[in-house]
């Protein structure tokens, strides 16, 4: 070629290579000096296929996939390919090769370097590796807490053995939940609580797992048994468990709890709650027990007030706890939350079902008025009957 053409071809960032029709390199570009560090001349012959790869077996299956094509009667069209190159100082180029036929039956080859390209892919792809890798070991820890949070759960059983039907209808917004129940049996006594923790999925987890053994330390070790006094120790032992810090930062977590205490030698039931009422349903007609307007934790320099309140059981009586989930979820043909009256009216409606067939309605309600909404909070309806 001439000099003015070679002088373009070296400030190409591209390769030219010709190959003839016995598989030898007939004409390498200047720019190969840039590019792949050696000289034209070196390449030419045998030079291209011996110098740029090192593997024997890679060299002649480019080379035998290179004749195939310049035998072919007219050239196909086919796909730019990558093909990695060594250069004269042992390291790698990354070139995107377009081959064509040629005059005299060649074969043309141009190459474009795209080592930078190729080196942004490959970060990019390692990256991506890691992150998968990083959320696939992040959901695997969340999956083990959910079966930690579950071990810490009652079975459900235990609470059927020792009232006459109960349900629980617990359905966390994500794989783990901020929403948690206690059951405990003392005696002639049985704890039951409703816990509506900070948030919802890990936060509001791990919120649950304070919660858990805050109840056993003010239930189980210390015996309290007044449901007032229960809920001030336990707002007491959520204060010790989020505000250790050294750096005099107050936590502002906190909970919404009911408690009731059933005391089946008494024939009594006595409740106290923050922020979380007990609903009972007696001969047909509710009853709300309302709670105290202060949560567990949130404010530590407010002096709270918890009351607690007693009332007759009688045969029948059913007692609902419950968390904001279901009444907070929005839907139906306004996209609007469903609400506490709407709740109300919907237990009512379901007393002459059993405790499960009232398990599976409330379930059919909700996913009935969602349709296409996404559950918006964790959610736990407990049912007992007397």
């Amino acid at each position: 070629m001439s000099l003015v053409t070679d002088a373009i071809l070296e400030k190409l960032n591209s390769l030219i290579v010709v190959v003839n029709p016995k598989g030898d390199v007939e004409y390498v570009s200047p720019s190969a000096k840039r590019i792949l560090g050696f000289e034209p001349e070196q390449l030419v012959g045998d030079g291209w296929w011996n110098l740029t790869r090192d593997n024997v077996e890679d060299r002649q299956s480019i080379k035998a996939l290179t004749l195939q094509q310049m035998k072919q009667e007219a050239l196909l069209e086919t796909a730019p390919q990558e093909r990695l190159l060594k250069t004269a100082n042992g390291s790698e180029r990354w070139i995107l090769w377009n081959t064509s036929k040629g005059p005299l039956n060649t074969l043309v080859g141009i190459g474009h370097d795209i080592t930078d390209r190729k080196k942004a892919e490959l970060k990019l792809l390692e990256k991506n590796t890691e992150l998968i890798q990083h959320n696939k070991d992040m959901l695997d820890s969340i999956q083990y807490a959910s079966r930690i949070q579950e071990a810490i759960l009652p079975d459900v059983q235990q609470i059927k053995n020792v009232f006459k039907d109960a349900f629980v209808f617990y359905q966390p917004k994500d794989v783990v939940s901020g929403d948690y129940y206690f059951f405990y049996q003392r005696g002639n006594k049985a704890f039951v609580v409703a816990v509506d923790c900070t948030g919802h999925g890990v936060p509001g987890a791990l919120m649950s797992f304070i919660a858990n053994g805050a109840l056993k330390e003010v239930i189980i070790k210390k015996g309290i048994e007044n449901p007032a006094d229960i809920l001030y120790a336990l707002d007491y032992e959520l204060y010790l468990a989020l505000n250790k810090s050294k750096d005099g930062i107050v936590s502002i977590d906190g909970m919404d709890v009911a408690v009731g205490v059933f005391d089946f030698e008494t024939q009594a039931f006595s409740y106290a709650g923050a922020f979380r009422p007990v609903l009972v349903v007696r001969d047909n007609e509710l009853i709300e027990l309302e709670a105290s307007r202060y949560p567990i934790g949130f404010y530590a320099d407010v002096k709270k007030v918890f009351t607690a309140q007693t009332i007759e059981v009688k045969q029948g009586d059913t007692f609902y706890f419950f968390t904001d989930g279901y009444c907070d979820q929005f839907g139906g043909e306004r996209k609007k939350k469903f609400n506490r009256k709407q709740f109300k009216e919907l237990l009512l409606s379901a007393q002459d079902m059993e405790m499960d067939e009232q398990e599976a309605y409330l379930q059919y309600v909700l996913l009935n008025w969602r349709q296409d909404e996404p559950q918006v909070d964790d959610v736990l309806v407990m049912g007992i009957k007397f």
